[in-house]
């Protein structure tokens, strides 16, 4: 017999991010459910260009229609809860909470938990550009009380560059991982403890093998996340 789980929506945003969370998922919750298992799983997404033009224009209530958009979409689908493998869109995750018809789990705040509860103390923000200059990491760190630093402000553009001409599209190039590598050695210089890959695409580049810091892997620890809501568990760390 099937364990009973809940179904888990997922917000995508793009297209290397969501599928990446969607595999997690699926190959993660064998270890709980047993071989082959894993929760329902629906996904919706509207076209990244949208969220890409709402960012460009700083419209959070753009970017927050679009996610609501997607939430109910994905409760007429059967979904009990969503989540959003992308860290960017967060930005507009107050509009979204209180008006959603589904509960959200918050991919900064899984990443900060993780962060504390493996006892790492100041931590490196990599991600677009939208991302390491908003609120959403660092709201979230503040409030556990850990330190946290961006990278440079030309590193940080040439970050997001790469993140939006080149992960995004599923291109890897070597001298993109190690311009990343390059910038988490600053990270480190500064102090840094670990490093967040605040971005869902990071992932597929950077790894606690080729970074001189360990890394919080957003999309992985927001999958683990869900399959523990999903199953009643405990989400892995």
């Amino acid at each position: 017999m099937t364990r009973m789980t809940k179904h888990i929506g997922i917000v995508g945003c793009s297209a290397e991010g969501a599928a990446l969370c969607y595999k997690t998922i699926c190959t993660e919750s064998p270890d709980i459910l047993g071989a082959h298992a894993h929760p329902e799983v629906s996904m919706h997404t509207h076209s990244l260009a949208d969220y890409v033009k709402c960012l460009d224009d700083n419209n959070l209530a753009g970017i927050g229609e679009l996610m609501l958009s997607s939430a109910a979409k994905l409760k007429q689908q059967g979904a009990d809860f969503v989540i959003c493998p992308d860290n960017t869109i967060h930005q507009a995750f107050d509009y979204v909470k209180s008006r959603s018809p589904l509960p959200w789990l918050h991919i900064a705040e899984v990443v900060v938990a993780s962060a504390k509860a493996r006892g790492f103390r100041r931590l490196g923000i990599l991600g677009t550009r939208w991302l390491v200059e908003s609120e959403v990491y660092p709201e979230k760190i503040e409030s556990s009380g850990l330190g946290w630093q961006r990278p440079e402000a030309a590193e940080t553009a040439e970050i997001g560059r790469i993140i939006m001409e080149e992960l995004v599209y599923g291109i890897f190039k070597p001298e993109s991982v190690a311009y990343f590598q390059q910038v988490i050695k600053g990270l480190k210089d500064k102090g840094c403890d670990a490093v967040i890959l605040g971005c869902t695409e990071i992932p597929l580049i950077i790894n606690d093998d080729n970074s001189v810091l360990p890394t919080l892997n957003s999309n992985r620890l927001l999958a683990l996340a869900a399959i523990a809501e999903a199953t009643g568990g405990q989400p892995s760390i």
